[in-house]
């Protein structure tokens, strides 16, 4: 048979299909339950006006156009040159500093925190404003992590293969940025952040941990840091690190309690080896080197190695 013999389609085609399918699988029915639960038996939909999620997509080209801005060399264009790179990364702000003011506004409206007596978009241009005056700061922090990891890895050769080749380093300025949000009550914004770091890294930091500088993370695979944790100068930690909570505590009517300080504090000039389990609000004390695969519920002196077999000061 000709294609031109074949029967034309009728106007109905698409109606039929719908009608179809609406039959085969019992759509009206599983439309209406899942109507009664949305709006009745599971809602955790806010009264008032249905309000637009952040994107992610958009947080991701804003991560980026931030990341460009930071290190135009190599996250940018290699050929920048002393005229043109000032006029690239004041584009790449200018982009992605709009979109994150509108991306904190749509955020801020999404979870409610519109009902805050004086919440506008103002505030949200405000925020960003504070932001951005950081990030000079946040690329200083950034550049002693670097330098951690090419001194605390022997294979690092160069400092730009750290920088656009070691998944902790991606890590870190995801966190770094994240962490400046997180402080600034853009919390949404922020986790997903993080979210997107450890959906690119396999590292997952809670963007309200407190990192101080010269962190690295060496290989990072599985390293879970939780929200309350408080790490100091100079660490160094290893794959399937976890810095988390030992028990969560709830009130009198059995609700977790929220914001509980209830994760590690790690002083500076400490090493964790891969796989072990530091849990509670316990303090790892200053130059301590942590094992691989133990578990730590308990304070450990300054100084310490913590292994599988023992305990001991490192001057015993």
């Amino acid at each position: 048979m000709r294609r031109d013999d074949l029967p034309e389609p009728s106007d109905n085609t698409a109606d039929d299909q719908a009608g179809s399918a609406s039959k085969r699988w019992q759509l009206d029915r599983i439309v209406a339950e899942l109507r009664a639960s949305r709006e009745e038996t599971h809602s955790i939909r806010r009264d008032g006006e249905a309000r637009r999620a952040p994107s992610r997509d958009a947080l991701q080209a804003i991560l980026d156009g931030l990341t460009e801005a930071l290190f135009p060399r190599h996250y940018g264009q290699f050929d920048l040159d002393g005229e043109n790179i000032d006029y690239f990364v004041g584009n790449r702000l200018s982009f992605a500093l709009d979109s994150l003011c509108e991306q904190i506004h749509r955020g801020a409206l999404f979870v409610g925190d519109d009902l805050i007596p004086g919440f506008r978009r103002e505030s949200a241009i405000a925020l960003t404003r504070n932001f951005a005056s950081q990030l000079p700061t946040v690329r200083g922090l950034l550049i002693n992590d670097l330098r951690a990891a090419f001194v605390g890895d022997p294979a690092a050769r160069n400092f730009p293969e750290i920088l656009i080749g070691y998944p902790g380093m991606t890590a870190i300025i995801h966190h770094r940025l994240a962490h400046l949000l997180y402080r600034r009550d853009a919390r949404l914004i922020a986790r997903l952040i993080a979210e997107i770091a450890h959906t690119r890294t396999g590292i997952d930091i809670h963007p309200g941990a407190t990192i101080g500088s010269g962190f690295f993370i060496d290989h990072g695979t599985g390293v879970v840091i939780g929200e309350t944790a408080i790490i100091g100068d100079n660490v160094r930690i290893y794959q399937a690190v976890t810095l988390g909570a030992r028990h969560f505590p709830t009130d009198d009517d059995g609700h977790l309690v929220k914001g509980d300080m209830r994760h590690p504090i790690v002083e500076d000039d400490v090493v964790i080896y891969a796989g072990a389990t530091i849990l509670g609000r316990i303090t790892i004390g200053r130059g301590s080197t942590i094992g691989g695969n133990v578990w730590v519920t308990k304070d450990v002196p300054p100084n310490s190695i913590v292994t599988q077999a023992t305990a001991r000061n490192k001057q015993g």
